[in-house]
C-alpha cells in the first residue's frame, strides 16, 4: 500500500515541476514573505502546510495544533478557535533566515482540491449562509455591479448574491472588489513553482493521503485525519453533482473562461477538464 502511495506522490510531483518548468520563469525568482504568508509552521514534527482554503484547512490545522501539543485532540478544537486563536506560527513571522532554515530543512506540504468543487464549495460557505465579513464587503459590490434593479435591501445588506453573479465579478478583470484567498488559485496562494514541496495530497483522497502523510512524518499511532466537515456540517458536501447544478446556471462561454482562469491549477494538479 506505501508503495503505490510513494509511486502517487512521485507522479503528482513530477507533473507540477513539469508544468512549472513548461509555462514558469520563475524559478530563479527569490522567496519573499509573501510567498510564505499562507505556510503554517509546525517545528516540533517539522511541518510546513500550506494553507489552501475548502481543502481540509480547518481539520489540517487542527491536526497541526496536536502535533505541537497545543491540544490533545482534534475533537477538542472548536473552528474558532482554528482560524482565529493564532495558535499556529505562520512561516511569513520568522525572519529570513528563519524561513530559508524551515524550507531547506521541514516537509512541506500541501492538499489541493478539483478547482470548480472548490469555487462552488467557497460560494455555497459564504454567500448561502449569513456572513458578517463577505456580505458587506463581497455581496454588496457584486449586486450594485452586476445585478440590474437590484433592490434597495439587497443593496443595503449585500446578501443573496447569486452563483451567475458570483462568476461575473470572479472573472471581470476590473472587479469591483479585490481577490479572496477563498477562490484565489493555489497556484498564487501556495507558489508551488518557487517552493517544491515534498508532499502534494488531494481532497479527494483526503483519509489515505493524509494517513500516508501523517505516517511519514512519525506522527503519534493515534492520530488521524479528522472526518468531520467543520462548518454547516448538517448541509451536504459539495460534489461534482453539486458543483455541476451550479455550472448549469452558466452560459458556455462563462463556463469555459472559468476554466480557463483556473487553467494552471488544472494543469498543475492533473484534474481533468470537467
Amino acid at each position: 500500500k506505501w508503495k503505490t502511495l510513494y509511486q502517487i506522490q512521485g507522479e503528482r510531483k513530477r507533473i507540477m515541476r513539469e508544468t512549472c518548468s513548461k509555462y514558469k520563469s520563475n524559478n530563479r525568482r527569490i522567496i519573499t514573505p509573501y510567498h510564505v504568508s499562507r505556510i503554517f509552521v509546525e517545528d516540533k514534527y517539522r511541518v510546513l502546510y500550506c494553507e489552501v482554503p475548502k481543502a481540509g484547512c480547518s481539520n489540517w490545522k487542527r491536526v497541526l495544533m496536536v502535533l505541537n501539543g497545543l491540544a490533545s485532540s482534534t475533537k477538542d478544537i472548536q473552528h474558532n478557535t482554528v482560524h482565529y486563536g493564532n495558535y499556529l506560527k505562520r512561516l511569513d513571522g520568522f525572519d529570513h533566515k528563519g524561513i530559508y532554515h524551515r524550507l531547506s530543512t521541514y516537509t512541506k506540504m500541501l492538499f489541493i482540491r478539483e478547482p470548480f468543487e472548490k469555487l462552488v464549495s467557497a460560494f455555497r460557505d459564504k454567500f448561502e449562509h449569513p456572513n458578517n465579513y463577505y456580505h458587506p464587503v463581497f455581496g454588496k459590490a457584486i449586486i450594485s455591479r452586476y445585478r440590474v434593479n437590484a433592490t434597495k435591501e439587497a443593496l443595503r445588506t449585500g446578501s443573496g448574491v447569486k452563483f451567475k453573479e458570483f462568476i461575473q465579478y470572479l472573472l471581470d478583470v476590473h472587479r469591483p472588489v479585490g481577490m479572496d484567498i477563498h477562490w484565489d488559485h493555489v497556484n498564487r496562494l501556495c507558489s508551488p513553482c518557487l517552493i517544491d514541496y515534498d508532499f502534494v495530497g488531494k481532497f479527494e483522497s483526503m483519509e489515505e493521503d493524509a494517513n500516508f502523510f501523517l505516517h511519514l512524518i512519525g506522527a503519534p499511532q493515534n492520530l488521524t485525519f479528522p472526518k468531520f466537515k467543520d462548518r454547516h456540517s448538517n448541509e451536504e458536501r459539495t460534489t461534482t453533482k453539486i458543483t455541476q447544478q451550479y455550472f448549469a446556471q452558466l452560459s458556455p462561454s462563462q463556463r469555459q473562461q472559468s476554466y480557463d482562469f483556473y487553467y494552471m491549477d488544472y494543469l498543475m494538479f492533473n484534474y481533468s477538464k470537467p
